[in-house]
């Protein structure tokens, strides 16, 4: 016996209409790809203003169902540009407008919108200020966002949204003002600071040399600071460079502290027994061999004794014949980029013609 032909599946016809326009259950992602959909979508540009702003705004609530917020938006606003004349129908246009530009996070749009529909209306839904309320946070405007809740009466008084709305606004002004008094705090401490550092270098003949960048530069070697283990906070610790001109190289103590002696720190650089540097191609360069200078502001040589601190150094340079300019200005160390300099030479030939050079 031939066999008949099955009737398709109830799954299978369903499917089938799904392509139809009247029966989809939903819009595909391209509507314009399809012919019959597109020319029933025209259809909605036909009527009176009020009967085109009803279509756009179901078609765009068609789209925003399916958080397709672009698409929605484009739909409310052309419902907004039909000009209907029902004022409810406009305000549902612009507060769904704003739903739209809320989840795209266009909160500049959503309050433009909330703002609209509040001036025109002294009873407008509680929704506007909700919305608005919601844009002004994400602004971080807590202080306005509150004042908008205010602004929506007893209907919001007891309203979960509004309740949740504003204990994130408190939550949110009470952190910004927490921020606010840290940055002053902070502020206040880098002034105070500054300030003390100032009154150190004074004290230490330190005088501190800006180039083009000024105080914003880079400084390669860090900068002077107080040492952290001194109970009393006032000794400094400096970067200080090390300069071996016969070769044209040098160190960087990156925290010398003013207290320690320069024999400490060669002693350091230069131990006893150590292979010597590569570039020390003579081997002259050994602790106990070495001389230290320092070159003040006013071009003053001065010879560092070995056991001499940094402290004792800058004091040195702040005294002595030459040390009070003719203006009365007083002489000192130059910290270049955050960092003092000092001229490290053997004893004997090298240093001798060194310093007949800086003597010229």
């Amino acid at each position: 016996m031939a066999m008949l032909p099955q009737p398709p599946s109830s799954n299978k016809h369903l499917a089938s209409l799904e392509s139809l326009p009247l029966f989809m259950s939903s819009l595909p992602d391209n509507p314009a790809d399809n012919v019959a959909l597109s020319a029933l979508q025209s259809l909605a540009h036909d009527g009176t203003p009020d009967e085109l702003a009803q279509n756009f705004k179901e078609q765009g609530n068609e789209y925003f169902r399916g958080k397709r917020y672009r698409e929605a938006l484009g739909f409310y606003t052309q419902g907004v540009e039909a000009k209907a004349d029902d004022g409810q129908l406009r305000e549902a246009l612009l507060l769904n407008r704003a739903a739209c530009n809320l989840e795209l996070q266009n909160y500049g749009s959503v309050l433009r919108d909330c703002a609209a529909v509040i001036a025109t209306n002294t009873h407008a839904p509680s929704k506007a200020y909700y919305r608005a309320g919601l844009a002004l946070l994400a602004l971080d405007r807590p202080d306005e966002a509150l004042d908008v809740c205010a602004c929506a009466g007893e209907a919001a008084a007891d309203d979960v949204g509004f309740k949740t709305l504003r204990a994130r606004a408190e939550e949110k002004r009470a952190e910004m003002a927490r921020k606010v008094e840290e940055r002053r705090e902070r502020t206040q401490h880098m002034v105070e600071e500054k300030r003390r550092m100032d009154v150190a270098f004074a004290e230490r003949n330190l005088l501190n040399v800006l180039n083009a960048e000024g105080s914003n530069a880079i400084r390669p070697y860090g900068a002077a600071k107080f040492d952290p283990e001194d109970p009393t906070g006032g000794t400094l610790i400096l970067p200080v460079l090390f300069l071996y001109p016969e070769y044209a190289t040098s160190d960087v103590i990156s925290d010398f502290v003013e207290d320690t002696s320069f024999a400490a720190i060669l002693a350091v650089i230069f131990p006893p027994g150590a292979p010597r540097p590569q570039w020390d191609v003579e081997g002259k360069y050994v602790d106990g061999s070495l001389v230290v200078y320092a070159m003040t502001k006013r071009k003053r040589l001065l010879k560092v004794g070995r056991k001499m601190t940094l402290r004792d150094v800058c004091r040195a340079a702040g005294s002595g014949s030459g040390a009070v300019g003719p203006d009365g200005s007083k002489d000192g160390l130059e910290v270049k980029d955050g960092c003092l300099s000092f001229v490290v030479l053997p004893k004997g030939e090298a240093e001798q013609k060194w310093v007949k050079e800086m003597r010229q």
